[in-house]
């Protein structure tokens, strides 16, 4: 956190609202910034609200440290959003800190930890839970009142899991899922004239596919990333979950786990997909031609307009009984170093919201506007992703659970790669992944506090 020299300038999180919001912001009353996940003293180390943030800043200039991982083809739509916030404010500077997500989450706790990490940042929401209950971030619940905005201006499902312990602690600037690409000119050749569907679909196609030529595989089945997300994916299709409410019980070795695991498995007997598809192989393979279909996140946007290959994109197939797909989303989160000063922590609460309404523009990063209004925007209207139109409101998060990432990378993935590479069957591998990774949660809810 840098502090420069004064100034009695104000800056304001953008004047883009809707006139609710504008209404919403005028009634904001100085909410306590609380600085744990379980209570703690406001900003200023005041109880009454002393620091609390009501929508502007008009502080002394401050550079607040950004941190995110937007380092692939999203990257230059973050860095154009940046320069347009340090542009149009007089007394906040941002400076942008880019690192691979891998590195991300090792490196934020220990920077944290020394005093050394970012102010504000952009995380996964599937990490917000473990940050939140280690303290690394804390709530922002009055960024949300200050820009009026509530779970029905947003994707359905995206609200909830950036809520941990009754605060929040997320405020979505997108959604991103899983969707189905095909080559346009394959099915050209195939004689199939639109994207499959549904199983029967998808199975005719791939026949078509086969029968036409020049690809033996035309859709690979991967065992590792982006298998587990294709099985949640196909849970939710069947009516399953995979883990229960309370976070305490795995449950992804259900009837309906066993059915989507099954199908996966079912690619590769049929002999639609080779029998050992590595680390996103598969993708590689439709950039190059080699199969003619591939689910993988909409992250591959951007580099698939680069390519120059003649390309399509469609929600999913509904395998199971309804449309569903796993998906994620990028949250700006406000850290506990920020919050130890009022002043960065109300500026980095400003970038938040002037970052928050940009949901449209980010639509150039190939990503799905989380605002509901976003949605209805030229910029996200004219994008690829716009055709995965209903697709939108039946998608699924993993929920607020703290080291729920750590637990199904030690459990459900294994058992994804052991039952597609048919070392083990479907049922046992589900079967003993979901035993471990119960084992697992519930020493995480002692570990974490529930």
């Amino acid at each position: 956190m840098n502090r420069t020299p004064s100034s009695t300038e104000q800056s304001p999180i953008p004047s883009v609202f809707t006139r609710r919001r504008f209404l919403s912001l005028s009634a904001l009353t100085t909410a306590a910034l609380v600085t744990g996940c379980g209570g703690g003293t406001t900003v200023g180390g005041s109880e009454e609200g002393v620091g609390g943030f009501e929508g502007t800043y008009d502080g002394p200039a401050v550079t607040l440290d950004y941190w995110n991982g937007f380092t692939g083809g999203d990257g230059p739509a973050m860095d154009a959003l940046v320069k347009r916030f340090n542009a149009d404010q007089k007394n906040i500077t941002v400076k942008q800190n880019t690192i691979e997500w891998g590195d991300f989450y090792t490196r934020l706790p220990a920077a944290a930890g020394a005093g050394q990490g970012p102010d504000v940042g952009a995380m996964h929401l599937d990490q917000i839970a473990t940050q939140a209950a280690t303290k690394i971030i804390v709530p922002v619940d009055d960024v949300a009142s200050a820009l009026g905005l509530t779970e029905d201006d947003f994707a359905a499902s995206v609200w909830q899991p950036g809520i941990y312990q009754d605060k929040r602690y997320g405020i979505p600037l997108d959604v991103h899922c899983l969707a189905m690409y095909y080559n346009k000119d394959h099915f050209e050749k195939a004689g199939i004239d639109s994207p499959p569907t549904d199983a029967a679909s998808l199975e005719e196609a791939c026949q078509k596919l086969q029968q036409a030529g020049g690809v033996e595989f035309p859709f690979w089945m991967p065992n590792q990333w982006p298998a587990h997300l294709m099985f949640l994916s196909l849970l939710w299709q069947f009516g399953g979950e995979p883990y229960g409410g309370d976070g305490t019980e795995a449950t992804f070795g259900s009837e309906e786990g066993v059915k989507a695991l099954t199908w996966m498995k079912e690619q590769v007997d049929k002999g639609f997909s080779p029998a050992n598809v590595d680390i996103d192989a598969q993708y590689t393979a439709f950039k190059n031609g080699q199969n003619s279909i591939t689910w993988d996140g909409i992250w591959q946007i951007n580099d698939l307009e680069e390519s120059g290959m003649n390309w399509g994109i469609a929600p999913l197939p509904t395998i199971g009984e309804q449309l569903a797909s796993w998906a994620n989303s990028h949250n700006f989160f406000l850290t506990s170093q920020a919050a130890q000063d009022t002043n960065s922590a109300n500026a980095a609460k400003v970038f938040i919201g002037w970052m928050s309404q940009q949901s449209a523009a980010w639509s150039d990063a190939g990503m799905i506007p989380a605002l509901n209004e976003a949605r209805e925007s030229p910029e996200y209207e004219n994008s690829p992703q716009a055709a995965l139109g209903e697709q939108v409101d039946n998608l699924h998060f993993l929920p607020a659970v703290p080291g729920l990432g750590t637990v199904q990378a030690e459990t459900l993935e294994l058992a994804v790669n052991a039952a597609i590479l048919g070392q083990k069957p479907v049922e046992e591998a589900l079967s003993e992944a979901q035993s471990n990774a119960t084992e697992l949660m519930q020493k995480n809810a002692e570990k974490f506090g529930g």
